[in-house]
């Protein structure tokens, strides 16, 4: 989802043009409370200082859009509320009228992004939470795009590691509420998209899971006493690692679903939606769909029985 920035909103300076009710200065200027008509049908009332919108202020544009915050010298600088023509709004601090700063952007699909701006983009530490699904990416902005260590934050899993232009890239670990961790990383691999274009070939990056090892959660302490037969340790690696508890189970059937590697495809700027949650982990296979902005689930054909062990 894109900002609707509000360079495309420009403010026209006042320079006693227009009309104008409200306090003045010994040399005329505009200076104090005040309401003014601009020529181009924009309309603003508030503080003035020497001439100038100085101070907490309203400007409505024609269009529909306004503006409820402070004004140093006729732009928008400090705390401010601004609200776009279809209906998002930002709120936070401003900077030479610019989003800067600590805000929340509110989209029209009801998303909303919390966290650090630089010159009108996301950048820094920020929250993007996703309405449709509750789903949320926590981490590092640059420039506008998903880029740096975060945390993919899902109904019933998440996904820890890096990411490079809104895909997922290197080591990384998906966290599952079953109670394990399967670790692994993500590569990036090159693939046509075949002879539709006659001049040039176009190359799309597709990330590939790998999956390496499953591990029970760090922080896993079980409630009961355990039993003769029952293994230490929460660190059983790879399809061979065997455990009688609950959690090495699901281990088990997870490494076996997710053995070698599983193809992602970036998508369109700003069109990360995420979609249907993944469940039934051991009769699964999971891709991050970048189309859909989520790890997607496809069903994997039937195993063979496990009379054969």
């Amino acid at each position: 989802m894109s900002d609707l920035g509000s360079e495309e909103l420009e403010e026209e300076g006042e320079n006693d043009i227009g009309e104008y009710e409200g306090a003045r200065n010994e040399a005329g200027e505009r200076h104090g409370r005040g309401k003014a008509r601009l020529p181009n049908g924009d309309t603003y009332e508030g503080s003035y200082e020497f001439g100038k919108r100085h101070g907490q202020g309203t400007y409505k544009f024609k269009n529909g859009a306004r503006y409820i915050g402070e004004y140093v010298r006729n732009k928008k600088h400090g705390q401010g509320t601004f609200i776009y023509p279809d209906g998002s709004r930002y709120e936070g601090e401003w900077a030479n009228d610019q989003r800067h700063g600590h805000g929340v952007y509110y989209y029209i699909n009801n998303d909303t992004y919390t966290g650090e701006w630089f010159t009108h983009q996301r950048h820094g530490q920020g929250t993007y939470l996703y309405a449709e699904t509750g789903s949320k990416y926590v981490g590092t902005w640059v420039n506008g795009q998903q880029e740096g260590a975060a945390e993919l934050i899902h109904l019933n899993h998440r996904y820890q590691g890096k990411f490079l232009n809104k895909n997922p890239v290197g080591p990384g670990k998906y966290i599952f509420d079953v109670g394990c961790e399967q670790h692994g990383e993500y590569r990036l691999t090159d693939m046509e998209r075949g002879e539709e274009e006659e001049e040039e070939e176009l190359v799309t990056v597709v990330p590939k899971w790998k999956a390496t090892k499953i591990t029970e959660l760090a922080l896993w302490t079980p409630a009961l006493p355990k039993e003769p037969t029952s293994t230490d340790g929460p660190g059983q690696e790879g399809p061979g690692a065997e455990s009688a508890g609950e959690p090495g189970e699901e281990a088990q059937a997870l490494l076996e679903g997710f053995e070698g590697e599983t193809d992602m495809r970036p998508g369109d700027e700003d069109a990360d939606v995420l979609r249907e949650e993944s469940r039934e982990y051991d009769q699964e296979e999971f891709r991050y769909d970048m189309d859909e902005g989520n790890i997607n689930s496809e069903e994997e054909e039937t195993r063979q029985s496990d009379l054969q062990d």
